[in-house]
């Protein structure tokens, strides 16, 4: 049996009158109208309706996805493979654009002393594990809090350079770790969340176990770090957090 207008538009979030559009300019017009005229949509039409709207989320015009969409060297895998082409370059670029919106954001938190352009030229690919700012919301009512920050505002671009470089090796490290099926409490993978806590404290802030502890939460807690631990490698971020949740345990007993 076909659907109605009213079932088609509350499956697929879109108004009845946004369905009329497109049955008027013949991007989607139902299989079949019943005896009293109303529009009755079929599976076909369905998953053609499927096909609009994800190239309409994508940004195309509807003239644009007529003319993909009723393309005849395109079947259902060919605009799938292009669909899904299309949706991983757009997470891309988001996911760039949202990486330097974090790094600039980061970097104003912590008034670093760098021109506009060494900004551009290191926070491009600029991974904090944490700032001052950040922690301080997250612990500042807490005793273990971290009150020695470091003065970053005065590092240069040479001393930001050596920073990503080390963060990048560490983050490498970590995420070969968790690839080899390394468990995230085993001693190679705790000795790398040692050398993580101790990076902080070198760079930015004394970085307690405990304090070590609470930003592996935050790696999974907030979408902002998940998405940029996450870029190293699917699934580090909830690595990281058990790893330095299990280094933090382990350096308490001793």
């Amino acid at each position: 049996m076909g659907r109605t207008v009213g079932e088609v538009a509350r499956l697929s979030g879109q108004t009845v009158r946004t369905l009329h559009h497109y049955d008027h300019i013949g991007l989607l017009v139902p299989a079949e109208r019943t005896p009293a005229g109303h529009r009755s949509y079929a599976d076909g039409d369905l998953e053609r309706l499927r096909r609009i709207l994800t190239y309409r989320e994508l940004g195309f015009g509807l003239e644009e996805i007529a003319a993909i969409i009723d393309d005849p060297g395109s079947d259902t895998r060919a605009h799938l493979l292009r669909q899904h082409r299309l949706v991983t370059e757009r997470i891309e670029r988001l996911r760039t654009l949202a990486h330097g919106l974090e790094r600039l954001l980061e970097a104003d938190t912590m008034q670093l002393n760098l021109t506009p352009e060494e900004r551009l030229e290191l926070f491009g690919d600029f991974d904090v594990d944490a700032h001052a700012a950040e922690a301080e919301q997250r612990w500042g009512a807490c005793d273990f809090y971290p009150k020695a920050q470091r003065d970053v505002k005065n590092y240069t671009k040479e001393d930001w350079k050596r920073n990503q470089a080390e963060a990048a090796e560490i983050h490498r490290a970590l995420a070969a770790a968790m690839a080899e099926g390394a468990p995230a409490d085993g001693e190679r993978a705790t000795d790398l969340a040692e050398r993580h806590r101790d990076h902080i404290t070198r760079w930015f802030y004394d970085c307690t176990t405990q304090a070590h502890r609470g930003l592996g939460a935050l790696y999974v807690d907030d979408e902002r770090f998940t998405a940029t631990v996450d870029s190293h490698g699917s699934g580090l971020s909830a690595y990281l957090r058990d790893a330095f949740a299990a280094n933090a345990d382990r350096r308490e007993r001793v």
